[in-house]
């Protein structure tokens, strides 16, 4: 009890802070917020996966930048309207992690990894050479501002984050009933022993499958907020790096915690964007804290003094 004690103080200071920090920040800082929430929602989805179904995937980014494009193309080349966008790029987001999920949902460990990387340096690949639809390197701009794609009476960056907020508690909540439902529950045991929960008649195969087409249309809710919160989209938002670091906020703040990856998408944006304006060698600082942190809690912040996270 004594070592999960300073979580309730954590769970109220961030409750604070993401409720009302839009109203005394400076617009800098609401964006960092904006940043946080939309990344987090990112990361939860990836914890999914990783946290709770033991699949490591370095290309989950490849569905945030997919379902970002399909905003970008949407509402600048064809002029299509807010609803059709987001309901486009989630269709769009999803049934690529129903496509994928039968390649990669009957392999495990190493192996996973090494094929979700290769299926996102193919989602980088195309992005970047097809340049008709996706603008290669120069990427996509011109995204119009959600406020005014949706009609919204407020516009502003509060009013941009409070609106994401929305998006990231509605999400969360699922999540979090996702993986405290029986479905939840299996993932775990796949997690623990996947041969145990076989021989117990569970279809391991398709809970994995269904695990990585929720985690896939989760980061494409994330995706579509970014393409409105940047009104750019490239790909960058595809690459190895960016699945990296959404990899590294999951593991730096707690797999199979979902208040974890939250904590670890905040140290990683605030780190990225205040180290680097005081210096050029912010990546060194960002990997020292990641070794610190993982040499004094191996298994994330969030589980910080815990044997193990359930």
């Amino acid at each position: 009890m004594g070592a999960r004690s300073w979580r309730l103080p954590v769970l109220a200071a961030l409750a604070v802070v993401l409720a009302v920090g839009p109203l005394v920040l400076s617009s800098y800082w609401i964006g960092l917020l904006t940043q946080i929430v939309i990344l987090a929602i990112l990361a939860m989805s990836l914890d999914i996966l990783l946290g709770y179904t033991g699949l490591p995937s370095l290309g989950h980014a490849g569905f945030f930048g997919v379902a970002a494009y399909g905003v970008a193309v949407l509402s600048t080349t064809y002029r299509t309207d807010f609803w059709t966008c987001v309901a486009a790029a989630l269709l769009i987001g999803i049934a690529l992690s129903a496509a994928f999920g039968l390649i990669v949902a009957h392999v495990r460990d190493v192996y996973f990894l090494m094929i979700t990387l290769a299926l996102g340096m193919v989602l980088w690949g195309v992005s970047y050479r097809w340049i008709p639809v996706t603008g290669g390197d120069n990427g996509i701009s011109g995204i119009p501002s959600l406020e005014a794609h949706a009609g919204l009476p407020v516009t502003g960056p509060a009013a941009f984050y409070y609106v994401t907020l929305v998006v990231f508690l509605a999400c969360a909540a699922l999540m979090r009933v996702v993986v405290r439902s029986p479905f939840g529950l299996t993932l775990r045991g796949i997690r623990e022993n996947e041969a145990r929960m076989r021989s117990l008649g569970f279809n391991t195969w398709l809970h994995c499958y269904l695990s990585y087409v929720i985690a896939g249309a989760f980061a494409s809710v994330s995706g579509v907020l970014w393409a409105y919160y940047n009104g750019f989209v490239s790909p960058t938002y595809l690459d190895l790096t960016a699945s990296s670091e959404l990899f590294l906020m999951v593991t730096l703040g707690g797999p199979a915690t979902l208040v974890g990856p939250l904590l670890g998408a905040g140290l990683i944006v605030l780190l990225k964007n205040v180290m680097s304006a005081y210096t050029a060698r912010w990546l060194l600082i960002l990997g020292i804290v990641y070794i610190v942190a993982i040499l004094a809690a191996p298994q994330g912040i969030w589980n910080l003094g815990t044997r193990r996270s359930t």
